[in-house]
């Protein structure tokens, strides 16, 4: 009786998964094999791998890589401090806090920061420096990303580090080790579950940029997500749109995989114990 009531209440999440998840999916593999008059054609897969295509999704995985990377080198440090502080849960809620505001209104606000006359310009120009052109630039836009998607490399950081086993550290140190070796031998290995997950939520995504991509570096940063945009807006070609989605979901799923908590060999290890 009790295994009925579990699938029945399971009921809802396969509908929705089924709905929400599974038939948007089949929808764009649909169109991804129409051409613009609605025939039947592989024409949008072989143009994917044109050079055009190819460079565009490098450029997208390269900026995504530096978001990630810029992020988890902020993110690993604060969250560690965190964790060290009395009011920690203080602290991560002001960290939280700025994730809760419209992601366009901070876009715009960053537009205005960076502007030719926003007020990194006029403390240049009070110090005696030209005026600076940040805006439209790529170093702007990786800047604005990795400020908008801290907060979700915080967090699962700082969840790994916060179940640390302090016994653990001191026992690294007790052997001899530095500060070093015990963060590079010890604390990070046993965290890297929050590492992944942080790398997820914010690589991933990063793949898919096209708002902040538009306002902030303007057309000198060209995504996955920005193609798929001007495929589907702009030239109206549903089926070239459909098979870029098609390609952002299969890089995101294996990204998934790689990243993906692998408890398989610890959980066998604990039933042979």
């Amino acid at each position: 009786m009790r295994k009925k009531g579990n699938l029945l209440s399971l009921i809802p999440y396969y509908i929705w998964i089924l709905f929400f998840v599974i038939a948007p999916i089949l929808l764009v593999v649909y169109y991804s094999l129409l051409d613009l008059h609605g025939h039947f054609t592989l024409e949008n897969y072989k143009n994917f791998f044109t050079s055009v295509y190819l460079k565009m999704t490098l450029s997208s995985f390269w900026y995504a890589f530096l978001i990630t990377f810029f992020s988890l080198l902020v993110s690993y440090p604060a969250a560690y401090l965190i964790t060290k502080t009395k009011h920690k849960q203080l602290w991560l809620i002001l960290i939280i806090i700025p994730s809760w505001i419209n992601l366009l209104l901070k876009t715009y606000a960053f537009i205005g920061i960076f502007g030719n006359k926003g007020p990194i310009n006029a403390f240049a120009k009070a110090i005696g420096l030209p005026n600076q052109q940040i805006l439209f630039t790529d170093y702007a836009f990786v800047f604005v990303s990795v400020y908008i998607f801290i907060p979700f490399m915080i967090l699962p950081i700082f969840n790994a580090l916060d179940k640390l086993n302090p016994a653990l550290i001191d026992a690294s140190r007790d052997l001899g080790a530095s500060k070093l070796t015990t963060l590079r031998r010890v604390i990070i290995p046993l965290t890297m579950n929050g590492i992944k997950s942080g790398v997820q939520a914010v690589f991933i995504p990063s793949l898919s940029l096209f708002m902040i991509t538009r306002l902030i570096a303007g057309n000198h940063v060209i995504t996955l997500g920005t193609a798929i945009e001007e495929q589907f807006l702009t030239t109206q070609n549903w089926g070239m749109g459909s098979t870029i989605a098609v390609f952002l979901i299969i890089f995101m799923f294996i990204i998934m995989l790689i990243t993906g908590e692998r408890r398989k060999g610890a959980a066998r290890n604990g039933k042979t114990k």
